[in-house]
């Protein structure tokens, strides 16, 4: 299985020939080579991690692709297919198996409303929290896409978030809101973090890819 990193949040994961896609939003680039598509996965409704654009050149590269996501999604996406999952579900699609977790979006400031989120665990190995510090309990995690930066981060309690999760593998993801001195100081933070626990970090651009 191979995870590449995109713009911002966005992540493609590959697996015998098939593609799973995950938070395509609008700091993302638009994805090309989508002949293998078998599943879409979407955190939440915020458009930084989803477009409607995004969604129809998707559907166009594969018509029946399934988009699995929180309510809050199938609502705001009016006029697509959403296939609404909550924590603890699980699906399945072609060779992937999605574990979803968390349901609340972190805490941008109370005069915003709360809304849904739903972290995702691809194949038992590979975990995407969205925008939350949601912990997979009882999950040993192999490799973890850990946010950078946010407008609901703190960078301390980015730490703590992967020192909870403890993987064996991180790299840092949703950071196009960062400058290029920020996003290098908040890599060693969560470099850090993620060796106190005897993992590696890798330092992933867009377009660079991580085989799990």
């Amino acid at each position: 299985m191979r995870v590449t990193k995109f713009e911002h949040a966005a992540l493609r994961i590959d697996h015998v020939g098939q593609t799973l896609v995950v938070d395509p939003g609008s700091f993302t680039a638009p994805l090309d080579d989508l002949a293998g598509l078998v599943a879409v996965v979407i955190t939440h409704e915020h458009p930084d991690h989803w477009t409607p654009g995004h969604l129809d050149r998707l559907l166009r590269a594969a018509p029946d692709v399934p988009i699995f996501a929180p309510a809050g999604v199938a609502a705001a996406a009016e006029g697509y297919d959403i296939t609404v999952v909550a924590p603890g579900d699980t699906a399945t699609a072609g060779e992937f198996t999605l574990s979803f977790f968390g349901g609340d979006h972190a805490v941008i400031h109370s005069s915003l409303p709360a809304i849904e989120n739903v972290g995702v665990l691809v194949n038992d190995r590979l975990y995407y929290p969205g925008d939350s510090y949601a912990v997979p309990e009882g999950v040993e995690v192999d490799t973890l896409a850990a946010p950078l930066g946010a407008p609901w981060l703190k960078i301390g309690e980015a730490m703590d978030f992967v020192l909870a999760v403890a993987p064996k593998r991180a790299f840092g993801t949703h950071d196009m809101t960062l400058s290029t001195i920020g996003h290098g100081m908040h890599q060693q933070r969560l470099q850090w973090a993620t060796e106190q626990g005897g993992g590696q970090y890798f330092d992933l651009n867009p377009g660079d890819a991580l085989d799990l």
